[in-house]
């Protein structure tokens, strides 16, 4: 079952548009001119979005350190804080998950981001200080990030479920100046007082206070400061750093510019998620999550709405929002698909088209999702922090097979290699792999003198950027992710994906969620070992696990437990349960929504 759009959609769209007005045939020729002729594209889109320069820049690209520092819109100036329009249309839509709603407009947005921005000038704060973000998703995280660049300094989001010790990694490394923040959020109903989480933290706090007063500065006396306390920057200077997790070692800091991260995140959305003026867009996630910035910078560029939930996302609560708050274009995570799935057979999902991101999403939940916001395109996205966007996604002009992506994302020369750089045929798993350059990649990260970044994209293959997901094409051009390709599993010299076994073990009628990982074999190198969520008899799982694969390839062993590792995304955090099983150092889990599920895992096996 794929979806195929209509004369209507094609028409409409803005990707259609785009090659009408430019003389594209077709959607290949229009992909190969974004990163054929990189420099005509881009110019091209930051025209047609209308993004403000304070100086015109000369050119749009320099490539004179290789193709792992480039420079965009060189000579120019621009401030990505003075892209708020004057207006009273409604930007900002919010609720909590108690049904509690507000709503900003983009007035009220640029009043309150001159306020910060002159307030941090008048206060003796400098371009380039990193000032910290640490709230959940309400209405005021957006002229708070916006204000940041306004005055010309460094926004560092924290995720809103952090502890104090990861909150004093990143503002350690980052050498944080000043942090904003709420005294208290709630999440299941629970109480959660953030502001005790900044504690010992030697900088200026800036507080919203919900609750009760506090002796911090308070948001809303700094919002009140007169002036406009605009910096003059240029295109290149960094204003947001956002911390991403691997596998070892401390978070990078992956360091983002005024034409980079916004201008690449809004063309996403433009072509791919074909968002229009005056359309609200939401994506279920956090400010220190990538999509967070993303979906703020996607709808403030292209004249759109953004909704937000602060608190637990459950279905009762999403659709609720929906009918509220009139959404267009809603972004899920196959995970919590997955929990929608188990709480209504049948869903419905008013809005006009979605998007899932953070990892493969099975074919049973694109089919509820498709059905659920009544079969309209279903745009999977797949790329990273520190390309600021996707590598892979969706274009609503072309057929949409189910888990699958019918096209890079504008600008992205992509490619499936092996281990040696060589491009492999249809149908053969390799390392995704990215030939281009365009304007959202990071310039690198931060406190680092460039060896971590370059170790981490550009080692294994020259002048490749090796993103580090395993993914193949069929012969008709679209993509599928597998899994990380450190994720893989090789049993008996076979490679799995992850994302194949649990597939199958989340059609087993009350298996809600599995992951899967690989363990030491003596005699196969590795085997399978599953960790399942549900109402089920684990053999019974593993018998038709057996059936569905074969013995070879079956899991060697199901483990049946309340919940599994999740970001506050809910993407499944697969590394951390590999290390507790191996017995060895877990490492940063500041990114976890549910840190209590590592130690039933660890009871499970007996690690504990």
């Amino acid at each position: 079952m794929s979806w195929f759009p209509s004369k209507e959609w094609v028409e409409k769209s803005n990707v259609y548009n785009f090659m009408l007005d430019h003389e594209i045939e077709n959607l290949r020729q229009f992909i190969s001119f974004t990163y054929e002729k990189p420099e005509e594209f881009w110019d091209s889109f930051v025209k047609l979005i209308g993004i403000r320069f304070s100086k015109q820049y000369d050119r749009v690209l320099d490539l004179s350190k290789g193709k792992q520092w480039p420079k965009w819109f060189i000579g120019g100036k621009m401030n990505i804080g003075d892209q708020i329009p004057e207006s009273s249309e409604v930007f900002i839509k919010w609720m909590n998950e108690k049904g509690d709603s507000r709503q900003l407009t983009y007035f009220e947005v640029l009043n309150q981001a001159k306020g910060i921005s002159s307030w941090l000038k008048k206060n003796g704060f400098q371009k380039g200080d990193r000032i910290g973000i640490y709230m959940p998703m309400i209405p005021e995280i957006v002229p708070t990030l916006l204000g940041i660049a306004r005055a010309g300094m460094i926004a560092v989001p924290l995720f809103s479920g952090f502890g104090k010790e990861p909150i004093r990694i990143r503002a350690e490394d980052s050498k944080m100046k000043a942090i904003f923040t709420v005294d208290e959020t709630i999440r299941k109903g629970k109480e959660i007082k953030m502001l005790e989480n900044l504690e010992g933290l030697n900088v200026s706090k800036i507080v919203i206070e919900r609750k009760e007063e506090s002796k911090e500065i308070e948001y809303s006396e700094v919002i009140k400061t007169a002036g406009d306390g605009i910096e003059d920057t240029e295109t290149e200077d960094p204003f947001m750093i956002i911390y991403t997790s691997g596998t070892t070692g401390k978070p990078k800091g992956c360091v983002h510019t005024h034409d980079g991260f916004p201008i690449k995140a809004s063309a996403d959305v433009y072509f791919q998620f074909d968002l229009k003026k005056k359309e609200t867009l939401m994506w279920i996630t956090d400010l220190g999550w990538m999509m967070g910035p993303w979906a703020i910078f996607g709808s403030l560029l292209l004249n759109g709405k953004i909704g937000m939930i602060e608190g637990y996302v459950g279905y009762d609560t999403l659709t609720k929002f929906i009918e509220d708050m009139k959404l267009d274009v809603l972004g899920l995570s196959a995970s919590s698909i997955r929990l929608f799935k188990n709480e209504v057979e049948k869903g419905k999902l008013n809005v006009r088209l979605a998007g899932n991101t953070g990892e493969p999403i099975d074919p049973d939940s694109w089919r509820w999702l498709y059905n659920a916001i009544g079969e309209g395109p279903i745009i999977n996205y797949s790329g990273g922090t520190e390309i600021s966007g996707g590598i892979l996604g969706n274009y609503v002009i072309r057929e949409i097979k189910p888990t699958g992506f019918n096209g890079p994302s504008p600008g992205m020369q992509v490619d499936i290699i092996d281990e040696s750089g060589n491009h492999v045929p249809p149908n053969v798993e390799g390392e995704l792999a990215v030939l281009s350059v365009w304007p959202g990649m990071t310039r690198g990260f931060w406190n680092d003198d460039g060896s971590r970044y370059l170790d981490t994209y550009w080692k294994k293959v020259e002048n490749i950027w090796i993103h580090g997901d395993l993914a193949y094409y069929d012969p008709q051009g679209f993509y599928y992710i597998i899994g990380r390709s450190d994720d893989t599993i090789k049993v008996a010299g076979k490679r799995v994906g992850p994302a194949e076994v649990e597939e199958i073990i989340d059609s087993f009628k009350g298996v809600v969620e599995s992951a899967c990982i690989g363990v030491p074999d003596p005699m196969k190198g590795e085997e399978i070992m599953c960790f399942i969520v549900g109402n089920v008899d684990e053999k019974e799982v593993k018998k038709y696990t057996e059936d569905m694969l074969g013995k070879a390839l079956a899991p060697k062993e199901i483990v049946k437990v309340e919940e599994l590792p999740k970001t506050r995304n809910a993407k499944i955090m697969r590394r951390l349960i590999k290390a507790i099983v191996l017995g060895k150092p877990i490492g940063d889990t500041s990114a976890l929504e549910n840190p209590e599920s590592l130690e039933e895992i660890k009871k499970k096996i007996n690690r504990s």
